[in-house]
């Protein structure tokens, strides 16, 4: 059996009791002394306060996004590199490729798979196969790399890219779109984000 408990008098207790009945519900630590503006006056280096007051940083990073970045201008280079050169069969048997055949391999791509992409229903037919393009591993890596490049690589390493691929690729360069070239996970990757 547990001893009883004695109360041992009136002494002073340690902590205060907390009541939220009636009385004011702050609880406040006891300050051995209190601070006054003289004790709190901070020593400052008059060096370091000039050089702060000097300083005329604008408030607003202004980036110039016009200009194309280091990758940018590697990929426009590799592109222009490949269409300097002659024309292949592969190239001429992707210039007859029509619309039609385009969006029947794209429609053929979709039935694949179990449910339809929510998050391209704004994008053309032929950025859709760009972009898929890009995301399939088996014909190499898409990132620092021309997608006609790309494409004649896998062709030479026997991986049997899509003749469709090439012939959007070959339309977007009649059209001087260069930008067709550069994959969008590429852009995504090496992107320049604005802090505001």
């Amino acid at each position: 059996m547990a001893p009883k408990r004695r109360s041992t008098g009136n002494t002073k207790q340690a902590q205060s009791t907390l009541a939220f009945h009636g009385q004011s519900t702050k609880v406040t630590k006891p300050t051995s002394t209190p601070t006054s503006s003289k004790t709190k006056k901070t020593k400052q280096d008059p060096a370091l306060a000039e050089s702060i007051v000097r300083t005329n940083l604008p408030a607003v990073a202004s980036p110039d996004l016009e200009e194309p970045t280091t990758a940018e201008i590697a990929i426009i280079d590799q592109a222009e590199q490949e269409a300097a050169q002659e024309e292949t069969a592969e190239e001429k048997k992707a210039r007859k490729v029509t619309d039609a055949q385009i969006k029947k391999y794209w429609k053929a791509k979709e039935s694949v798979r179990n449910a339809p992409r929510v998050h391209q229903k704004e994008l053309s037919v032929e950025e859709k196969v760009l972009r898929e393009w890009d995301t399939s591993g088996q014909y190499g890596p898409c990132i620092g790399i021309a997608r006609m490049k790309r494409w004649k690589r896998a062709h030479r390493l026997g991986l049997q890219p899509p003749m469709e691929v090439l012939a959007i690729l070959l339309k977007e360069q009649d059209r001087n779109n260069i930008k067709a070239q550069r994959a969008h996970i590429d852009e995504l990757m090496s992107s320049r984000f604005v802090e505001t």
